[in-house]
């Protein structure tokens, strides 16, 4: 049953735009200066862009992508698109030309916005493309070879601003997600205004929204988490939305906008984390945090340094944090709250509310939020956020909706208060030779407790035992390695102790490399594709798996 009363994303942007349309809605860094766009000017330039959508007079509610990191020219493109009532398919701006070339087949779609894109990704995604797609040019952030698309400033020269201010239906699709995708190709999540909407103001719920909120945008808007909490929570609240410019500006585009609300997943309160301690090592950093005199201001250093001075509210999601990292934060005064959701339910499923947080879990349901525990251990989920279903995929689609519910391939345990806790992915447990079955991710949070340890994938699939692949924290590449050994060997056979006889890790690899979204082995999110670490290192797994030492250096 639809709620008539529910304010879509358009709705939103009208009453801000006509009740202080002189106020700063987006930030764009370029170059080093901070472009303000107000909410006029945002409206402006999404009406003249929706002219031009207008006069290519596409069938009803065709597809539009739009492929480009963050900035503001996305979010206009995406109102623009909502103007014109047409569909938007946004593409991760990563992904590599035979990707883009699926998806823009897949969806259909008849138009792509192609904006703020690294020039290496950018070559081989312009080789995706059709030629006879309608394609503009953000043209603000040095694409090149991109002379045969209209620019943005083009097209603002050459169309009059729609005179009206179009909205929506709550049943009408708002936009088609393709999943990044840990194993197999991308799939297409439809999603409602309405569930988009819901979602939205559940985070209300969850964290009510002020005027005066700024939130700073990086993590891929084509991620509903980013999508739905950040563009559409800022657009909810009347917020002002900043971006980065670049990874090398990062620190300082975030200690700039001062968020009050900050969206995070683990990785990035990892590096956060590591960056700390390669300035203050643990034992420094406890006697500083120890004297009571210096203890607050010391605090406020920190917090400063990372940006998050002004952030009464911090969120982390989309991938496992481990216990030890938010204690960590919360000595330094910093409560990160965990939340939980997927695209296929609009990322709204689960959150710690402010003064009901629990470590070590995701929170409780949202508002009428049906979850339950299946037989296997399965969490699944039932609301009015839920996807219509995958793309032109009516199997896979039966596979996850079942009677309402959505399956969520992730195994949990809800306690007596409610909280639910997230014990591991179904797909992610493998069989040893011996025929056990191991969960990695407990075993992996366990170590992440060694702040030598950046990253980590426990894998063993047809080994007697487990092995554990780790990447080190820059701080540990200065350890004496004989000291590092020591340390990991002492985290071994303290975990080992903890786990069952089947589990026990066997050996743990120093890899190389780290692990990116670059290197194809993190999806967007930074979510371990476990597939594609078993591609790199499976050759090894048996030399490594009979070597003599316990710790072994790639």
């Amino acid at each position: 049953m639809l709620n008539k009363s529910l304010k879509t994303p358009l709705d939103n942007f009208y009453k801000w735009e006509k009740n202080k349309p002189t106020k700063e809605f987006l930030i764009q860094p370029i170059n080093g200066n901070y472009n303000q766009y107000s909410w006029e000017r945002v409206g402006q330039e999404a009406r003249q862009i929706c002219s031009y959508i207008n006069s290519l007079n596409l069938a009803k509610k065709s597809k539009i992508a739009i492929i480009s990191k963050n900035c503001a020219h996305w979010i206009i493109a995406d109102l623009a698109i909502m103007m014109s009532g047409h569909i938007s398919v946004p593409i991760y701006a990563n992904v590599n030309g035979e990707t883009t070339k699926y998806i823009l087949d897949h969806s259909e779609s008849k138009a792509i916005f192609v904006g703020k894109l690294e020039e290496s990704d950018w070559k081989n995604i312009k080789s995706g493309i059709p030629k006879n797609i309608h394609s503009i040019n953000f043209g603000y952030y040095n694409l090149s070879n991109a002379e045969d698309m209209v620019t943005w400033d083009e097209l603002l020269k050459s169309n009059k601003p729609i005179n009206s201010s179009p909205n929506n239906s709550l049943e009408n699709i708002l936009t088609i997600i393709y999943t990044s995708g840990t194993t197999g190709i991308p799939k297409g999540v439809v999603l409602s205004y309405n569930a988009a909407s819901l979602a939205t103001q559940n985070l209300n719920k969850l964290v009510p929204l002020k005027e005066s909120e700024r939130w700073f945008s990086y993590l891929p808007l084509s991620h509903i988490a980013e999508r739905a909490l950040v563009e559409f929570g800022g657009i909810f609240s009347g917020g002002t939305i900043s971006f980065a410019e670049s990874l090398d500006t990062f620190s300082n585009n975030l200690k700039y906008t001062k968020p009050t609300i900050f969206f995070g997943v683990p990785r990035i309160y990892t590096k956060f984390m590591m960056g700390i301690l390669s300035k203050f090592p643990q034992k420094r950093l406890d006697l500083l945090l120890s004297i009571p005199l210096i203890n607050k201001l010391f605090k406020n250093i920190l917090k400063k340094a990372l940006g998050l001075n002004c952030a009464r509210i911090c969120i982390t999601g989309a991938a496992a944090i481990p216990i030890s990292t938010l204690e960590w934060y919360n000595k330094l005064g910093i409560l990160i709250y965990e939340a939980y959701g997927m695209s296929e339910n609009s990322a709204c499923s689960h959150g710690n509310y402010p003064e009901n947080v629990k470590f070590g879990f995701v929170g409780k349901a949202m508002p009428n939020t049906d979850v339950q525990i299946t037989k296997e251990g399965e969490v699944i989920m039932k609301n009015e956020c839920i996807m219509e279903g995958y793309y032109k995929d009516p199997k896979k689609t039966a596979e996850v909706i079942k009677n309402g519910y959505l399956y969520t391939g992730d195994k949990g345990e809800i306690d007596e208060e409610g909280y639910l806790k997230i014990t591991g992915r179904v797909k992610d447990i493998f069989k040893t030779s011996k025929g056990k079955y191991v969960a990695p991710n407990p075993i992996e949070m366990k170590f992440s407790k060694n702040k030598n340890i950046e990253q980590i994938c426990v894998v063993g699939m047809n080994l007697d035992q487990p092995i554990a692949l780790v990447v080190l924290s820059d701080s540990a590449n200065k350890i004496n390695q004989s000291n590092l050994k020591i340390s990991l060997t002492n985290t071994l056979e303290e975990i080992n102790k903890q786990i069952e006889k089947h589990e026990k890790i066997k050996k743990v690899i120093i890899v190389k490399n780290q692990w990116t979204t670059e290197n194809g082995v993190l999806t967007p999110t930074m979510k371990i594709k476990r597939n594609e670490i078993d591609k790199i290192y499976e050759s090894n797994y048996i030399e490594w798996y009979e070597s003599s030492e316990n710790i072994i250096w790639e």
